[in-house]
Parts: C-alpha cells; structure tokens; sequence
C-alpha cells in the first residue's frame, strides 16, 4: 500500500506514540521490523503517520515493547482502528489540512479547556465576528475562500451540541470581550452568543477582568484537548504559520500549571456571567 501523502495530526499522533514506546523500549526500528515481517522503511512509515496498522500489530508491538499499560493499549487500538468520516472531511482540498486536524481532534477529545485572551473562542463566534476575523488577514482572502473557513468555524460547535457534548471550559480575558473586530452591533451580538451557550450549558466561561491584580498571563493562548487518558492530552496554539499540536509530556504538564494559574485569575461562573451581561448594555 503506497504511503499517506497527508497524514492526519491523529494518524501522525498514533506514530509518535508507538516511536516513543519503542525508543523506551531501547530498541531501534530494524529491530522490530522483523517481529512485523517488514522492514525499517516500512517502520519509519508506520512511526511517522505515513502508514496504517493494524489492532493486532499495535498489540504485538506493545507486547514486545513491554508496555503494561493496558489502557494506553487499548487507546492506541481505538486510535488505530478509528475510520470516522466526520463532516470535516468535506473540507478536504477547499481549506489547509490544519483546519481538519482541529475540528477532529475537538471531536475526539474527552474535555475541551480553552484560554484566550485577543479574539472570542472560535467554539462560541457568530458568523459576523468570524467573517471580521478572517477578513483581517493580510492579503485578503477571497469571497472563494473566506466563506468556507467561517462555515467550518461555524460547523465545529457541533462538538458542544451533540447528544453526548463534549465538556468545554474557556477563561476569557476581558480585553478579548472588549475589542470590537467587527462593528459595535457585532460586538453586542458576539457577547449574546456567549450567554447564550453559557445559558444552554454548551460551554463554562470565565472571565479574567482588567481590574485582576497580579495576572501576566496576558500572552497565554492555548486549547488544552484531553485525551482517553492524560498522556494523550494535546494542546493546541497558534503559530504563525498554523496551528502548532503540542504533546510531548514535559510541555503537557507545563500547560496544565499554567491552566491552573490562570483559572485561580479568573472570576467564577456565574460572576463572569453577570459581567458579561453587563457588557452588553454598554453596547
């Protein structure tokens, strides 16, 4: 079977994770290929997204490597054998492959925790905010290709809707609150929409005020995606040039010390509510 030409971040995850286990094991990949009856190359694939493999090598892999953790396994089988289509796959070919990567791996998380402090949450923009974020690019973007990215945003909600929703959390600085992307009736009806899901239980929000003495977090942006178990947590951020997934366990465990400093900033729930609310009468 030739090799993927785009492998998913999840296939490209799934590689790393069976990398890792090897390299824990001590083992190079020429010596493993013959437990598979492949070959190094064939490895190599494997380890880099590049190749699929089945739940009966994931096993055997994990056998030989001497991995105990039954969970793990049994996550990495599911990750492995996984042939979800979701609607995502629509986008294929009309926008950048990372915007699939993030709508796939938020379908598959087990909670979402987001921190922001320039924009609203992608998860909670109206159509409006999100044509006047996407419309700030530089060059502008076509009609062509401006459209599709605000339905896939738009689309990607569904994560917080479904039957079984996926549990979201988002720490809002209120400078992200405040800044008008869009024109002011733009602003009021983005401030709605929070309320909105924070009334439907689609989302937990947090605000951070600008009264808030002693946080210099400021800088901090992050998607925090957890995983099956926490060693398969994921966070995502912005880079200029995309979108950067971050996994390695020394950075996931920086980034949960961070979530925790930031939400100990925040206001609770139903104060961020009331502030929120306020807002709007500003409007």
């Amino acid at each position: 079977m030739a090799p993927r030409s785009q492998p998913t971040a999840r296939q490209v995850r799934l590689g790393t994770e069976l990398r890792r286990l090897r390299e824990a094991a001590g083992l190079k990949a020429r010596e493993v290929a013959g437990l598979l009856s492949s070959t190094s190359a064939q490895m190599s694939q494997v380890e880099a997204g590049l190749a699929g493999v089945s739940e009966e090598r994931v096993r055997r892999l994990a056998a030989h490597y001497a991995c105990a953790d039954e969970a793990y396994v049994d996550a990495l089988v599911s990750m492995a054998t996984d042939r979800t289509q979701g609607w995502w796959e629509e986008y294929r070919g009309v926008l950048p492959p990372v915007f699939l990567d993030v709508a796939e791996t938020e379908y598959h998380g087990a909670f979402l925790n987001e921190v922001v402090t320039s924009h609203v949450p992608g998860l909670l923009q109206t159509p409006d905010y999100a044509r006047a974020v996407f419309g700030y690019m530089v060059p502008e973007l076509p009609e062509s290709e401006l459209a599709p990215r605000i339905e896939h945003r738009m689309r990607r909600r569904a994560v917080l809707e479904r039957e079984a929703p996926v549990p979201y959390e988002t720490v809002i600085h209120e400078s992200a609150l405040r800044i008008l992307v869009g024109d002011r009736r733009t602003g009021r009806a983005q401030l709605l929409e929070v309320l909105r899901a924070i009334e439907l239980g689609h989302a937990t929000v947090y605000v951070i005020p600008f009264t808030r003495e002693g946080f210099a977090g400021a800088g901090i942006e992050m998607m925090y995606v957890g995983g099956p178990l926490p060693r398969l947590d994921t966070v995502l951020r912005d880079a200029p040039h995309g979108t950067a997934f971050i996994d390695a366990e020394s950075q996931l465990a920086r980034f949960r010390g961070l979530l925790h400093k930031v939400g100990k900033a925040a206001m609770r729930p139903v104060e961020s509510r009331d502030f929120i609310h306020r807002m709007t009468k500003e409007l």
